[in-house]
């Protein structure tokens, strides 16, 4: 694997240091029932994707992942859980691209992200379902998973991941392509 360029590292960086500064503004909403957030913290993630694809796109939600531990380190948690929420959609939009033979400059148009973000989302989901109720809910509130289950219904935690991962992707989306931050991106070169 070739050396990610200086531009890469420096939109990484840039991508890496935006994704901090709005975990700590802290802007979103919090589910008052287990703690997840609906925020914008993954977007930075996927505007990387969207302008330099999945290599640029897994080292920003990796680095983004690490910063925003450091800066709280009560948040690890949250974190690992943002992390691995996140990376179903943009692999998924990724991997897409070869199976249909097609670049980045593909997903300009909204409707050809459908199929991958479909897919995204079920992955999301199955990743998400365990992970919470065996992992994040009993280690965040304290209950135990039989007792989480029975307060907290799947299709309110498949809910909040689908519209998290809607608002991830759709406001970079909007940002790459009708913004037009893809002046800078990989594929414009």
């Amino acid at each position: 694997m070739k050396p990610l360029t200086y531009r890469e590292i420096s939109v990484a960086a840039s991508l890496t240091a935006l994704s901090a500064v709005v975990q700590l503004l802290h802007l979103g909403y919090q589910s008052p029932q287990w703690g997840m957030w609906l925020d914008f913290v993954s977007i930075p993630w996927l505007i990387a994707f969207f302008l330099f694809g999945g290599r640029l796109a897994l080292a920003v939600s990796f680095l983004g992942s690490l910063i925003i531990t450091l800066f709280a380190p009560s948040t690890w948690l949250g974190a690992v859980m943002k992390f691995t929420a996140t990376t179903p959609l943009w692999l998924a939009l990724w991997l897409y691209l070869p199976l249909i033979k097609a670049q980045l400059l593909h997903y300009q148009k909204v409707r050809l992200l459908i199929i991958p973000l479909v897919i995204g989302l079920l992955i999301r989901s199955v990743l998400m379902l365990p992970l919470n109720y065996y992992w994040a809910i009993p280690i965040w509130t304290g209950l135990s998973t039989d007792q989480a289950i029975t307060i907290i219904p799947w299709y309110i935690i498949v809910g909040f991941n689908s519209v998290q991962a809607l608002i991830d992707v759709g406001l970079a989306w909007l940002l790459v392509f009708r913004f037009k931050l893809y002046r800078y991106a990989a594929w414009t070169r």
